[in-house]
């Protein structure tokens, strides 16, 4: 394989990876409510993303990474969904995907995928598909042609397709279904934007995370050869943090969505008149909403803590990879989403009781915090996570190992 030509820079700390997201989080807020007011996709945005050397975080060292902690990992999405959730989305599946590298690739496959990676580009997602009778289910096949294979499949919710220059998609192996269970034998196959047969349709009509463009990729008849396919299934083989690793980037997501709502909702109590019965000059000084404030500021206090402490549990896991700590990891970043999941959701709502009236202005567009919170948090159901969190804290039940965990 011929590895690229370095087009980024490489990061060369976690305080470093720290200080350019910062950075890029207040270049993208600035015209965040634009964007998703007119659906005017982030190119030069994340154009930016990738010439900032962020998208190689997780190259590890031997590769010429610095192999960042989950610890810092998740604060850089933190910062980045604060400035603009729908632009932090799109590297999320960049990073769970080559989290699958790392753990099933071969070495060759990982000097030339992270090679393109630290050149700045980015890899996107083709793997959820609907009309399924459930979501782990994948029509998409990749069937062996000669030295090679074809992929035929369609996928959606192709989060950052639009924008990369290559996609992984999931796909089933046919016959090669487990004899016991029945279920499928999956891989990833790593496939690049423009190939022969692959065509990304931008049809997502999401009511928030509108500039995701998580729409539709059609794979016809695409040649895959065998050196960009990646064994998935055996990576819940055993013990893994595979799962709570994409997990805590999502709750990273969620909680960048409160943090930024608050910001808002400060800015905007600031400017609203107080209600005449509180008898007070300023809308802040109103002692009910002070009560409010003071809330809505624990909820989401509390969750971008608890991103810290599963991200720290998930380090722990992946330095020391037993069933106890896999399985307390995945536990810790279930709890994590759970609690920034809801405080995205009350952030976003006490907006407007801070906010008052105006804030509901169709100029101010408000509305998209709480509508990329709510789209958000869609993804993955948190009652499911609160099931086996209450069977963990109960019984010490071993949650399942799958990717949603």
């Amino acid at each position: 394989m011929v590895t690229a030509t370095r087009t980024s820079p490489v990061i060369a700390s976690e305080d470093e990876a720290i200080t350019v997201a910062t950075a890029l989080s207040t270049r993208f807020a600035e015209n965040a409510a634009d964007r998703d007011r007119g659906r005017v996709l982030p190119h030069d945005q994340i154009r930016e993303l990738a010439l900032s050397g962020l998208l190689a975080l997780s190259v590890p060292a031997a590769h010429g990474g610095i192999d960042a902690s989950t610890v810092t990992l998740t604060e850089v999405f933190r910062l980045l969904a604060e400035g603009d959730p729908s632009i932090a989305q799109i590297p999320h599946s960049h990073y769970t995907f080559l989290e699958a590298l790392r753990l099933q690739g071969s070495q060759t496959q990982q000097e030339f995928f992270y090679s393109e990676v630290l050149a700045g580009k980015l890899f996107a997602n083709a793997q959820s598909e609907r009309g399924s009778a459930t979501i782990d289910f994948d029509a998409t096949t990749l069937t062996p042609d000669g030295d090679g294979y074809v992929l035929e499949g369609r996928k959606y919710y192709s989060t950052g397709a639009l924008f990369a220059e290559w996609i992984a998609v999931r796909a089933a192996l046919p016959g090669a279904e487990d004899a016991t269970t029945g279920k499928q034998t999956k891989v990833v196959a790593f496939v690049p934007r423009d190939a022969v047969g692959v065509s990304v349709v931008d049809d997502w009509e999401g009511m928030g995370q509108r500039t995701t463009a998580s729409g539709t990729v059609v794979l016809e008849s695409v040649a895959v050869p065998a050196a960009h396919v990646v064994p998935f299934t055996p990576i819940f083989a055993g013990p893994t943090t595979y799962g709570a690793r994409a997990q805590i980037l999502h709750a990273a997501i969620d909680a960048g969505i409160a943090n930024g709502a608050l910001r808002a909702a400060v800015e905007a109590a600031g400017e609203s008149r107080p209600y005449f019965e509180a008898g007070v000059e300023r809308a802040v000084e109103d002692p009910l909403l002070v009560q409010l404030a003071g809330e809505t500021a624990l909820t989401v206090r509390s969750a971008t803590a608890l991103l810290e402490v599963a991200a720290r549990s998930i380090d722990t896991a992946r330095t020391h990879l037993t069933e106890a700590t896999a399985a307390a990891a995945s536990i810790d970043a279930a709890v994590a989403k759970v609690a920034s999941a809801r405080a995205s959701l009350a952030g976003s709502n006490a907006l407007f009781e801070l906010g008052g009236t105006r804030s509901a202005s169709e100029s101010a567009n408000h509305s998209r915090y709480w509508r990329d919170a709510r789209t958000h948090t869609l993804h993955d159901p948190e009652r499911w996570k609160i099931q086996h969190v209450g069977r963990w804290t109960l019984s010490g039940t071993v949650p399942p190992r799958h990717g949603l965990l």
